[in-house]
């Protein structure tokens, strides 16, 4: 079963330099060990979810934006990679040479993120193995341990991860952040009833074992 797609917001240092073939674009899209408020729950990426990530095919895009031609990808960070991306303890960062003499919107890129305009990055992912905290709350939490695989980067215009954000931003991040706590509170009604059914079982075992 293909695993569903998700993407996450981060305010983060993007910065642009100048080089010989374009500009280099540096950020950090993923950050550990943090809290963030997805209206519906809270969530950590916790470290090391990123050790048996698939990151080799990765583009570098404006707002997810996926009808665009990519600014910058990443193939295996091998010779022919126009973005490089590092595992650190902290996260993950990015390097991308973005053409801005022949390519328009990495010009309006780099203009944006020198003034400052552009302040966040965003990534899109697939989740291994989570796990649940306080779900029997208004606000569980849910714990990231595993990254299946990570898509696409991008620079976004609004990296806050704040609920009234999102939801301004994007009802289809709100409704995926809902259905992902309906999901996990059935599985863990679903676990505890097959528990009490397994328990039912052995009392019975006993009771007819000692007639």
């Amino acid at each position: 079963m293909k695993k569903p797609l998700e993407r996450r917001f981060n305010n983060c240092e993007v910065r642009a330099v100048p080089t010989e073939s374009g500009s280099l674009i540096t950020g950090r899209p993923i950050v550990y060990d943090s809290r963030t408020d997805l209206g519906w729950f809270d969530e950590i990426i916790e470290p090391g979810a990123l050790d048996q990530s698939d990151l080799t095919d990765v583009r570098f895009l404006v707002n997810h934006n996926t009808d665009m031609i990519p600014l910058a990808r990443s193939r295996r960070n091998n010779g022919n990679s126009t973005m490089t991306l590092t595992v650190v303890p902290e996260g993950l960062d990015m390097e991308a040479v973005i053409d801005t003499e022949n390519n328009a919107t990495a010009r309006e890129l780099k203009s944006a993120i020198e003034r400052g305009d552009l302040s966040g990055m965003s990534f899109m992912f697939s989740i291994d193995d989570e796990e649940w905290e306080d779900l029997e709350s208004d606000h569980p939490t849910r714990h990231i341990r595993k990254i299946g695989s990570v898509v696409e980067v991008s620079g976004v215009t609004f990296p806050a991860y704040d609920a009234t954000t999102i939801n301004a931003r994007s009802k289809e991040a709100l409704e995926s952040a809902r259905k992902a706590v309906e999901t996990a509170k059935l599985e863990a009604r679903s676990v505890e009833t097959d528990s009490n059914v397994l328990e039912l079982e052995k009392a019975k075992t006993l009771i007819l074992g000692g007639k």
